[in-house]
């Protein structure tokens, strides 16, 4: 069993410990099946976080197709998004605004604003999120999805996410979904697996 398995398995047992909704979720969803990309960079992740906000994932997997087909099938290098014309990103599907983003995202990758992998990697998360925040589109939730989904952070609680906080709704059977502010003193027990817990709340059953 890998490290990345083992410790996997570990957050889903101390998950399982909490309470009986707990317990029931995971025998019901099953083991998580939580796998990083850790092969990506930060300023790639930003990319791909951007064709996705606020979009489904059906569509802001077309787009991203597109991005990268406009370029030869590959991720664009912060110079070559820079240098790209507005229209043919638009044509991509990205709105004007995400066309500033990105554009963004570039120039603070090539001004040290977007930190390589190695260094990501030996930056706590309070310190990348208030780095990232200062681009241009960038909020919490994007820095976070990229350290849940890219950099591999096990203890990352998205507290302002819809999903997240309308599964904790319907595991818990409430008749709304907690505030950002309750969520994260709820989540405090969920340490050091807030991740795992967020991966579990993204799939309670709707019915």
């Amino acid at each position: 069993m890998t490290q990345e398995n083992h410790q996997l398995v570990a957050a889903s047992h101390f998950m399982r410990q909490l309470d009986d909704d707990w317990a029931g979720l995971i025998h019901q969803v099953g083991a998580c099946t939580l796998q990083p990309t850790t092969y990506t960079e930060p300023y790639e992740a930003l990319v791909r976080a951007v064709a996705y906000q606020q979009l489904s994932t059906k569509a802001g997997d077309a787009i991203f197709a597109k991005l990268k087909a406009h370029f030869s099938g590959s991720i664009p290098t912060p110079a070559m998004l820079i240098e790209a014309r507005f229209d043919a990103l638009r044509a991509c599907g990205f709105s004007g605004r995400k066309v500033d983003t990105l554009q963004g995202i570039a120039k603070g990758a090539l001004a040290g604003l977007v930190p390589s992998r190695g260094l990501a990697d030996e930056m706590t998360n309070e310190a990348l999120i208030t780095q990232l925040v200062q681009l241009k589109g960038i909020g919490q939730w994007t820095v976070e999805m990229m350290l849940m989904f890219t950099l591999g952070r096990l203890d990352v609680l998205p507290v302002d996410d819809f999903g997240v906080r309308e599964g904790y709704k319907r595991l818990k059977s409430l008749s709304a979904a907690p505030t950002p502010k309750a969520l994260a003193e709820i989540g405090q027990a969920w340490q050091p697996y807030r991740t795992i817990a967020s991966w579990y709340l993204w799939r309670v059953p709707k019915v």
